[in-house]
């Protein structure tokens, strides 16, 4: 017992100097004795020991290092590596959140041309509740196009646009550094499938010939007035670019729905801040909500305005459904003016790479699946499904992933982490921080300088063929022969121990859901 009674005479804080001051006069007898490099080096780390340990006993924000002096400073050292930790040595296969390392793998070793194949069965769990699977076929067909496209634009429409069914995601110059936009851009152009602008507006780096699809968000960025108002004169100017083949209205996004963008000021540049018509070095929020438009009539009305200012082009919006009674009334303003866009993106609440709070991150919105289903149904129960394409995004970034959401009504799919994984991302959840030590996520130039854009755009361009690849692959096991055909028969669901369902069972039952063109 005698070592409970000694510590108990002493604070943790009294037993530290105690140690420290023992480490100083070492130090200071063997530099007197010696005045050697090591008795040098002795020397100056008992004084910052020294100087640790008293700031430590006076500062008054942290208790734990109050209590526990230097000592404390490895809790912090060891918490703020513990995301690495746990990814590199402890994260099983299917472990990983928001993708786990077999996600993340298929799209490095596609995205690098590399062995693509796994072996020993599957580590997945095919009787947990929630498991899903496609039903393949005894008469497989053979795809050998994969270059899958599909057209987007209505009667309406004067310039339409031959899509990718798989295409970039939103993600603007500012939340990604130059170099990221630049080689996602040129990726596109060597893939032949499109680059999302994200509402940031369209840099240079944008326009480095790859075909763009503009969106324009809540801050109008690009196309905005001194006071922050939609401009008619820039965004005319702007949606005529060569390069721009389709508009996006964002009403909402996965990450973060009803709740804005964010650019932190740290990545504010004087570069961004002209681009956006913003002042630079501050923080810039996005407004929750358009000034251009306040009931769904008007939404619409304007959506043709921007179909008429771009000469045509092919014109949606984008929306992470909530309110389902919000998205039913837009369908019901469509009706009465007459007015439909050309196409709707789907975000589902899982989706999105901007920074959120955490209640927007993990309790706002629809999923993807969920919101997909009812958009679809809608639009057929209304009639207008032929004259609308349905893009999705949320999480899509393997073959699979890709048949399933057009199962459920897609006509094309936008992958945003899926391409950041294939330019070099590791998941280090630092996208807010302007720390990315990949140089995607940063305006940091000691970063990003190390991005090396004429290998990441072969990546890019790299992931999207053999995605295509596998798709077709896949398509041919189930019996089909393009996307298009995809049933939601032919996917399944474990929903109960023993009990499965058709996505047709579980989402549509009687309703036809085949694609009318």
């Amino acid at each position: 017992m005698f070592h409970k009674k000694f510590f108990n005479r002493f604070t943790f804080g009294q037993l530290t100097i105690a140690l420290v001051v023992i480490y100083v006069l070492y130090s200071i007898t063997t530099f007197v004795l010696y005045q050697s490099t090591a008795s040098i080096v002795n020397l100056v780390i008992s004084g910052i020991l020294t100087y640790l340990t008293i700031y430590d006993l006076i500062q008054n924000k942290h208790t734990i290092r109050k209590n526990y002096p230097l000592f404390a400073r490895f809790r912090y050292m060891f918490e703020s590596i513990r995301p690495e930790m746990r990814q590199y040595f402890w994260e099983g296969e299917l472990d990983g959140k928001p993708f786990n390392r077999r996600e993340r793998s298929i799209v490095y070793q596609r995205a690098k041309n590399e062995k693509q194949t796994v072996s020993f069965g599957m580590q997945d769990d095919a009787n947990r509740i929630g498991y899903e699977w496609a039903a393949h076929s005894v008469y497989p067909k053979h795809v050998s196009d994969t270059n899958f496209r599909t057209l987007i634009g209505g009667e309406d429409c004067k310039q339409p646009y031959s899509a990718s069914i798989y295409n970039i995601s939103a993600m603007s110059y500012g939340a990604l550094s130059k170099k990221a936009i630049t080689a996602l851009n040129e990726g596109a152009k060597i893939g032949g499938f499109a680059h999302n602008t994200g509402e940031g507006g369209i840099s240079q780096y944008h326009r480095s010939g790859g075909d763009l699809i503009w969106q324009i968000g809540t801050g109008y960025f690009g196309c905005r007035d001194e006071k922050g108002f939609f401009s008619d004169q820039l965004f005319e100017e702007r949606s005529n670019y060569p390069e721009v083949k389709m508009i996006e209205l964002k009403l909402s996004q996965g990450a973060k729905p009803g709740h804005g963008g964010l650019l932190p000021a740290e990545k504010n540049t004087v570069e961004i801040a002209a681009i956006r018509s913003i002042t630079p070095h501050t923080t810039v929020h996005s407004p929750s909500g358009h000034t251009a438009f306040s009931n769904p009539i008007e939404l619409v009305q304007f959506l043709a305005k921007l179909r008429t200012l771009s000469n045509g082009k092919p014109v949606g919006f984008k929306i992470c459904i909530g309110r389902r009674d919000e998205f039913i009334a837009i369908i019901d303003a469509m009706k009465q003016t007459g007015i439909t866009p050309d196409f709707i993106t789907i975000d589902g609440a899982e989706g999105g790479t901007g920074a959120a709070p955490l209640e927007f991150i993990d309790y706002m919105g629809m999923a993807l699946n969920d919101a997909l289903v009812f958009a679809n149904k809608t639009l057929i129960e209304n009639g207008l499904r032929g004259k609308i394409r349905l893009l999705a995004s949320g999480r899509i970034i393997s073959a699979f992933d890709i048949a399933k959401t057009m199962a459920l009504g897609a006509d094309a799919c936008y992958s945003a982490r899926g391409m950041m994984f294939a330019l070099g991302c590791i998941q280090a959840l630092q996208c807010d921080s302007g720390h990315c030590p990949v140089g995607i996520a940063t305006q940091d130039e000691t970063l990003y300088k190390a991005l090396d854009v004429t290998d990441k755009r072969m990546r890019v361009a790299n992931f999207h063929k053999n995605t295509m690849k596998a798709l077709g692959e896949f398509i041919s096991a189930v019996g089909y022969e393009k996307p298009s055909e995809i049933d939601p028969r032919t996917f399944h669901k474990r929903v109960d121990h023993g009990v499965t369902k058709s996505f047709q069972e579980m989402y549509f039952g009687e309703l036809d859901t085949r694609k009318k063109a």
